[in-house]
């Protein structure tokens, strides 16, 4: 019962962890690239990487957590299909509508449940498919505005949902299956990340923005939004990789989407965002949605735990078969086993 609690505890404290601190990053990268004038977002997730990579190789020195090695196969393909799926999520984004981006970002729900179900033999319940379902119709309500179709963007997005889905099953797969936690996996994966978007992110920024990141004149207060938003990204990504391995990924999804409906109130109250109705609205059942979710959750692994608990119960029972018992009118009588000698 106490390990029950604290890994309830550690979930909530990791859900906690990455709400605050993607409201965080994101608030901060806004203001670097609306205000600031530095659109530059594949090659800042580059730096944010190498920064993550940096800090957990100092704790790890410092013997705040032990390395534990993986397969260099396994990791160098995990980390450079994560670095992918953040290149064509930004190259999506540049070629497509808000409001098809956000399709995009809707769109990776069904399809993780789709791929987990087909590949993995989960199975989700009714009331969990009607919750997710909910969820995604009041998240499109308060953030799809416009939906302008073209081709590429079209094949991006589907690129960018595909190796995402892919990324966040493998993310809890791989710290399931080879016994490593969140830290490990992702001190082992950093590197490989890092270098597919330090090479790939400044071509992809300068096609997408027409300038040079290196050419850029950067300001005293650029290069502390830079520095503030690559400490909040060690933070995030943290927090991407212990949610998705406590939990699972489509839980991780359901929590970015309550970072969207989070990220536009804030955008109304703190950086005068103009909103709607429609957003109230759509807000409101993306809410209830999530609830619902939740509540689901909760009912189903009390099931889980009650028939776990049953199942022990009923092994412990019959490995102790105790060699007395009552028959019906209330005498003792020995039981017979095969080494009696009666």
């Amino acid at each position: 019962m106490g390990e029950m609690t604290g890994f309830q505890l550690g979930v909530i404290g990791a859900l906690f962890l990455s709400v605050a601190s993607s409201v965080s990053i994101v608030i901060c990268n806004k203001a670097l690239m609306s205000n600031l004038g530095f659109p530059f977002a594949t090659t800042l997730t580059s730096w944010h990487l190498m920064v993550t990579f940096c800090t957990l190789h100092a704790a790890q020195r410092l013997n705040f957590f032990e390395s534990k090695s993986i397969d260099m196969k396994t990791v160098m393909l995990f980390g450079i299909l994560n670095g992918i799926s953040i290149g064509l999520l930004n190259l999506s984004l540049g070629f497509n509508s808000i409001g098809f981006y956000q399709m995009t970002k809707l769109a990776i729900i069904p399809f993780t449940v789709l791929l987990e179900t087909l590949f993995l033999k989960k199975q989700f319940s009714q009331k969990i498919k009607f919750s997710l379902f909910l969820l995604l119709v009041g998240v499109g309500i308060a953030s799809v505005t416009d939906l302008q179709l073209n081709f590429v963007g079209t094949i991006l997005s589907l690129l960018a949902i595909i190796t995402t889905c892919v990324g966040q099953i493998l993310t809890n797969t791989i710290q399931k299956r080879l016994n490593v936690s969140s830290t490990q996996l992702l001190y082992q994966s950093a590197p490989f990340q890092a270098a597919i978007l330090f090479v790939s992110g400044p071509l992809v920024d300068q096609y997408l923005t027409k300038q040079n990141v290196f050419a850029h004149k950067y300001s005293s207060i650029v290069l502390v939004f830079i520095i503030l938003s690559c400490l909040i990204a060690v933070s995030v990504n943290f927090s991407t990789f212990l949610v998705i391995g406590k939990t699972s990924p489509v839980t991780y999804q359901v929590l970015g989407h309550l970072k969207t409906c989070l990220v536009l109130g804030f955008g109304y109250t703190l950086l005068h965002d103009p909103f709607t109705y429609r957003n109230i609205i759509g807000i409101l059942v993306a809410i209830f949605g999530m609830g619902l979710y939740s509540y689901f959750c909760l009912q189903e692994n009390k099931k889980k735990q009650a028939g776990d608990l049953s199942l022990g119960s009923q092994i412990k029972d019959k490995d102790g078969i105790p060699l007395l018992s009552i028959d019906k009118d209330g005498h003792e009588v020995k039981k017979s086993t095969k080494n009696s000698l009666v």
